[in-house]
């Protein structure tokens, strides 16, 4: 269940503080690992990217982890700032179930 008190970690933060720093590598470093343009890691960096299915797989052969690891960082960011985005919320719930009564 997602704790909805606490803002998750972003990928942004991991990245940069679990990742970049101890490893000594740069935005840039990592862009060349990865095969893309700085700025797409610059945006993830900075959360204004989300991590799609492709940036998780290459996330985790640059740094040996899993693709899982990457999205479910980005689900769960994704789930708290629908919770608590005031607008979004009113919109979620707005929504009716449809299970029937037993």
């Amino acid at each position: 269940m997602l704790d909805t008190k606490r803002k998750p970690v972003t990928v942004g933060e991991m990245l940069i503080e679990e990742f970049l720093v101890p490893l000594g590598l740069t935005q840039g470093a990592l862009a060349e690992a990865m095969s893309v343009q700085r700025k797409l890691v610059n945006e993830l960096c900075n959360n204004r990217r989300a991590v799609t299915a492709d940036t998780a797989l290459m996330l985790a052969r640059v740094f040996g982890n899993s693709a899982d690891f990457w999205l479910n960082l980005q689900r769960r960011t994704d789930l708290w700032e629908a919770l608590h985005t005031p607008s979004r919320r009113r919109r979620i719930d707005r929504a009716k179930s449809l299970q029937r009564a037993a």
